[in-house]
């Protein structure tokens, strides 16, 4: 009997088929998962030669603050964070009148001239956690959408899903989002 110094070889012509076809498989059946981040639009570019600083009123300026032991300040005062919506609300939308407890003291001073002049300033220190953060801008989100649902229904005479592009465009307008998020120091 003899024995052959052959080694018996694998058919590899089918292998880089095969390694195709398991990629498509896992890139097919894989949950790829999708990053949710906040949805914000950011402001548009100074055009050349237009000056964009201007002074805001301090009047139509919410000042919230969340300190370095994740409370929440409004005007300087701590706030619980379930009364921050009802607070950013009746800044928004008082019209120059407006019952804010917790806001400048004076009734005739505690809210914006007008919900499209009112400016949100959001201060967060270095140390906040980023879970109280998320939580002050839902709270904030969910002021603005009561006040353009409330919109839709009082003015528009409309349930905010059976508005047009355009209606849905005149609710952003009469309550635009308005934010100034900055790190304090």
């Amino acid at each position: 009997m003899r024995l052959s110094k052959q080694h018996p070889e694998v058919n590899a012509g089918s292998m880089a088929d095969i390694a195709f076809l398991l990629l498509i498989f896992f890139l097919v059946t894989a949950t790829i998962s999708s990053d949710e981040g906040i949805n914000r639009k950011l402001p548009a570019k100074c055009p050349p030669g237009v000056d964009c600083e201007s002074v805001i009123p301090e009047r139509n300026l919410f000042r919230i603050a969340i300190n370095n032991k994740d409370e929440i300040m409004v005007e300087d005062k701590i706030i619980p964070l379930d009364a921050l919506k009802d607070l950013t609300k009746a800044f928004i939308d008082n019209n120059g009148s407006s019952n804010c407890a917790y806001c400048r003291g004076s009734k005739d001073e505690s809210g914006s001239d007008h919900p499209s002049k009112a400016i949100i300033s959001l201060q967060t220190h270095p140390q906040a956690t980023y879970n109280r953060f998320i939580q002050v801008q839902d709270r904030l989100t969910a002021a603005y959408y009561e006040l353009r649902n409330d919109y839709c229904v009082n003015v528009l005479k409309k349930a905010p899903n059976d508005l047009t592009p355009e209606e849905l465009k005149q609710a952003k307008e009469a309550y635009p989002f308005i934010i100034s998020e900055a790190e304090t120091k």
